[in-house]
C-alpha cells in the first residue's frame, strides 16, 4: 500500500495519496480552494493563481493545483493576504473585458461573471488600451479573442484528453491568443470539448450561439445514443418559439471528468416528429400477429429488447440482428475458456494503463470514447500503447508508440502470436501448452506481416508496465474465426496481468445480446422490421410503415462497453405509439415501456432495480454513480482452442467499412451540424490499382450490393485500402468489414 501523506488544511487533519496535490485533497475533503483555470481531468495549466495558498515554512504563496503536500505541512486556504491577492487576480482579468453578459452565450454560468461576484470587484483599478481583435470563425466552434482570459483549459483538454493537439497559445502579452496549430484553420475532429471547458463565452458552439440563455434552459441528464462508450451528457431544451415545440438547443457534459465527441455534442437532433398514426398502428400489430421474424438494431433500450423477447416467446416468431448474435457467439466462446461472463476491462481500466493492445478496430471513429481513454493513458501515465490494424490512422499518431500492420484478413493468426508473446512464460494446462508448441511461427509470420522483432520490441517496451489492456475490435468479432479469436483473447486476460475490454458495435450490442434469444438471419418472407429492415417497418427513422420515438425521446437503459447499466431520459415528448402500445395491443401489459427495467434477465447480471431508482450523476470527485455495473456470472469453462485455420489473402481493390468522423449510423446522418461528407477515400497508390481519380463518381459493388460514390484521394491514406462509409446505408452487421470490391467509373 501507498504510504499516506499527514497534514492539515485550516487545522483540519487530511491525508494524501501519492500523486495527490494541495488542491485535489483539499477538494476531497470538501475544503473550498477557489480556482479559474483548473480541470481534473488534465495536468494543472496553473496560469490563473487563484488556487494560491499559504504553507507553514514556505515564503510567499503557493500554488496548490500542482504542488504536492509534505508530511505534517500545514495549509491555510483563505486569510487577508490571500484574499487580497485573489481579488487583484479577478481585477487583471476583467482589463478592458466585454461586459456584454446579456448577449454572451456563457452569461449566467460563466466563471469569470461568478468569480467577480464573490470577490465583490465592483470596480477596476487597472487599465489597458484596448485592441480589435477579430472573431474566429471555425466551422462548428467560434472563437472571441476579447473574452479569452487564457486560462489554456482548452489547449490542455485539445491535447491531453482528446488527443487532436490542434490548438496552441500564441504568447503576445496583453495580445496572447488562441490559434490553430500548425494550420490556418482549425483542423481537428471538432469535439466540441474545447467549447465545453471554456470558463467565459470566448469559445462557442456556432450553432447555438446567441439563441438561448443558460437560465432558459431544462436540463435533461442521459446518455449518448451514438456508441457503446455510453458518455453521460444533458439534453438543455426550450420551446423553439411562443408556440413552438420544445427544441433541444445544445448538448452538454461535466467536463471535470468526462468528455463528449462531436456527434454526442452537435448530432443531437435525430428525434422523431411524425405523429401518432392509428391506421398504421393497427398496420403494425397486424404485420406482428403474421410475422415469421422480427429484425431489429441494438438502437434500441435494453426495455425495447426485453419486449422483442416476450414477443418473439408469445408469437412463436424468429429475432434477428446479426451484430448483437455475433458479439453474444463471440463473448460465449470467451466465456468457455475465462468461466466468466463479463470481459473485466473498462474505460477507466484504459485511462489507469500504462500499456495497451488495441487489435481489430478504426478505435478513433468507432468508439471516440476508448480513443480518450488511450489519450489520457498515453498522457498521464505514459503509456506504450500498441495499435494493431492493417491500416494506419492519423488520429492514432499522437498516442501510439507502436504500429503492427497486419495483412487483412489474418487476425487468427495475429491474436495466436500476442497469445504466444505475453504467455509464453506462464504456466499452462497441457493442452493449451501444446497448442503454441504447434503452431507454424515462420508460417504465421509471414502471411500476417507481424515479425518477431515487433513482437519482441513490444515485450521490451511493456517490461516495467504494472496495467495492462487489450482491447478487441468488431474486425475481430465479424471475423470468421471469431470463436477462436475470443477463447485466445480470453486465454491472455486469463493467464496474465491483462484486463480485456471489447469493443462492441453499436449503443446497445451487449445488452441486446444479454437479453434476447436471437436467430441467424435468413432472407425469409413476412419480416417486420424494427429500426431494420423487413417487409412491414417500424422505425424512428423516415419511410417507416409506423413511426416510433427516437433513442431520445424514450425512458430506457443501455448497456455500455464498461458493462455498465445506463439510464437514458426523455428529453423530448413523442406524440405517436410506441413498441410497448404494440405490445399491449398484442395482449402484453405494462401501462410505461420503462416499468419493465426491473424485469431485465437476473441469470445474466441484471439486478432488479427500478427505473426511478437507478442514479444519474458523478460525484464531485468523478465516480460513475451512473445506473449499476452487470454482477458477474460464472460461466463452465470447457472451451478448447481450435487449431490455426489457413490464413486468407485478399487481393486486389478492398474496401475498409468505416464511418469518418463525427458519424456513426442513420441517427447521426440526420443530425443538422454533423457533416455528411459519404465520399470513398482512398491513397494514391489505391488510385492507380482501382483506376480512378480523384472526384470521379464510382460504382462500388461488394457481395450483394452496389452503390455509388464520390472517391476522394486522402494524402493520409497508404496501400491499396480504401475507407467506404455506411452510416447513410444499411450494411450487414454480419460481414467482416474488409471487402473485396469491385470499383468502375460512372461514366
Amino acid at each position: 500500500m501507498n504510504k499516506l501523506i499527514n497534514f492539515k488544511i485550516n487545522g483540519i487533519s487530511v491525508a494524501a495519496q501519492k500523486g495527490e496535490t494541495i488542491l485535489t485533497v483539499a477538494r476531497k475533503n470538501g475544503i473550498y480552494i477557489p480556482t479559474m483555470c483548473y480541470i481534473s481531468k488534465t495536468s494543472p495549466c496553473a496560469s490563473c493563481r487563484m488556487c494560491v495558498v499559504e504553507a507553514s515554512g514556505v515564503e510567499g504563496f503557493v500554488l496548490s493545483c500542482n504542488t504536492p503536500p509534505t508530511e505534517g505541512i500545514e495549509i491555510i486556504t483563505n486569510n487577508d493576504a490571500l484574499q487580497n491577492e485573489r481579488v487583484n487576480i479577478m481585477k487583471l482579468y476583467d482589463v478592458n473585458h466585454p461586459l456584454e453578459c446579456g448577449v454572451c452565450d456563457k452569461s449566467g454560468e460563466c466563471d469569470l461573471q461568478n468569480k467577480t461576484l464573490e470577490f465583490s470587484v465592483e470596480r477596476q483599478n487597472f487599465s489597458a488600451r484596448d485592441q480589435h481583435r477579430e472573431i474566429k470563425h471555425w466551422g462548428l466552434i467560434d472563437y472571441e479573442p476579447s473574452l479569452c482570459i487564457m486560462c489554456e483549459k482548452c489547449v490542455h483538454v485539445c491535447n491531453e484528453v482528446i488527443g487532436d493537439d490542434a490548438i496552441e497559445v500564441k504568447f503576445g502579452g496583453y495580445s496572447s491568443t488562441i490559434i490553430p496549430k500548425n494550420s490556418e484553420m482549425l483542423d481537428c475532429t471538432f469535439c466540441g470539448e474545447c467549447i465545453a471547458v471554456c470558463p467565459v463565452g470566448a469559445l462557442t458552439s456556432s450553432g447555438f450561439r446567441y439563441r438561448a440563455n443558460a437560465w432558459e434552459l431544462s436540463r435533461i441528464p442521459s446518455t449518448c445514443a451514438h456508441c457503446s462508450a455510453g458518455c453521460p451528457l444533458e439534453y438543455e431544451t426550450r420551446h423553439s418559439s411562443i408556440n413552438g415545440a420544445d427544441e433541444i438547443f445544445r448538448v452538454k457534459n461535466n467536463f471535470e471528468f468526462s468528455s463528449l465527441c462531436g456527434a454526442g455534442r452537435f448530432g443531437f437532433d435525430f428525434n422523431n416528429r411524425t405523429k401518432s398514426n392509428e391506421s398504421a398502428f393497427n398496420k403494425a400489430v397486424e404485420a406482428l400477429k403474421n410475422a415469421k421474424a422480427i429484425r431489429f438494431s441494438s438502437m434500441i433500450t435494453n426495455e425495447e429488447a426485453h419486449i422483442l423477447q416476450i414477443l418473439k416467446e408469445k408469437l412463436g416468431v424468429k429475432l434477428f440482428n446479426e451484430d448483437a448474435r455475433l458479439f453474444g457467439e463471440f463473448m460465449k466462446s470467451y466465456s468457455s475458456v475465462s468461466g466468466k461472463l463479463h470481459h473485466s476491462g473498462s474505460l477507466d481500466a484504459i485511462k489507469q494503463s500504462d500499456a495497451v493492445i488495441v487489435i481489430g478496430s478504426r478505435i478513433a471513429t468507432d468508439n471516440p470514447g476508448v480513443r480518450y481513454a488511450l489519450t489520457t493513458a498515453s498522457k498521464h501515465n505514459g503509456a506504450k500503447i500498441v495499435y494493431a490494424h492493417p491500416m494506419e490512422d492519423a488520429l492514432m499518431q499522437n498516442v501510439m508508440t507502436q504500429m503492427m500492420k497486419y495483412e487483412v484478413g489474418t487476425e487468427e493468426g495475429v491474436m495466436a502470436l500476442l497469445a504466444h508473446e505475453i504467455l509464453k512464460d506462464v504456466d499452462l494446462d497441457e493442452s493449451e501448452r501444446a497448442f503454441f508448441d504447434e503452431l507454424d511461427f515462420g508460417y504465421l509470420c509471414a502471411e500476417t506481416n507481424i515479425g518477431e522483432e515487433e513482437l519482441s520490441f513490444m515485450s521490451k517496451s511493456f517490461t516495467r508496465a504494472k496495467k495492462r489492456t487489450l482491447i478487441i475490435g468488431n474486425d475481430l468479432i465479424a471475423h470468421e474465426r471469431a470463436l477462436n479469436i475470443a477463447k485466445l483473447a480470453a486465454l491472455i486476460e486469463k493467464y496474465s496481468d491483462f484486463s480485456l475490454v471489447v469493443v462492441p458495435r453499436d449503443v446497445n450490442t451487449l445488452g441486446v445480446s444479454l437479453i434476447n434469444t436471437l436467430d441467424p438471419d435468413e432472407k425469409i418472407e413476412n419480416v417486420v422490421g424494427y429500426n431494420a429492415q423487413g417487409d412491414f417497418v417500424i422505425s424512428s427513422l423516415e419511410g417507416a410503415d409506423l413511426s416510433v420515438p427516437a433513442l431520445n425521446q424514450q425512458e430506457g437503459t443501455f448497456v455500455n462497453i464498461d458493462n455498465r447499466v445506463l439510464p437514458a431520459n426523455v428529453a423530448l415528448d413523442y406524440e405517436g405509439y410506441t413498441l410497448n402500445d404494440i405490445a399491449q395491443a398484442l395482449g402484453i401489459h405494462k401501462k410505461e415501456t420503462f416499468e419493465y427495467t426491473q424485469e431485465l434477465n437476473k441469470k445474466v447480471g441484471f439486478k432488479a432495480v427500478a427505473f426511478d431508482n437507478l442514479e444519474n450523476f458523478l460525484s464531485p470527485m468523478g465516480e460513475d454513480d451512473r445506473g449499476y455495473l452487470l454482477d458477474e456470472v460464472a460461466c463452465e469453462a470447457n472451451g478448447v482452442l481450435e487449431e490455426i485455420d489457413d490464413l486468407p489473402e485478399f487481393n486486389g481493390t478492398i474496401i475498409y467499412q468505416c464511418d469518418p468522423v463525427l458519424q456513426f449510423n442513420n441517427y447521426t446522418s440526420k443530425a443538422k451540424q454533423l457533416p455528411s461528407e459519404n465520399f470513398l477515400r482512398g491513397s494514391a497508390q489505391f488510385s492507380v490499382a482501382a483506376r480512378i481519380s480523384d472526384g470521379d463518381m464510382v460504382e462500388i459493388s461488394f457481395g450483394a450490393t452496389k452503390i455509388q460514390r464520390k472517391f476522394k484521394l486522402d494524402d493520409e491514406l497508404k496501400g491499396t485500402v480504401a475507407l467506404n462509409p455506411t452510416f447513410d446505408i444499411s450494411v450487414d452487421a454480419s460481414r467482416y468489414r474488409f471487402e473485396k470490391s469491385k470499383i468502375v467509373r460512372v461514366m
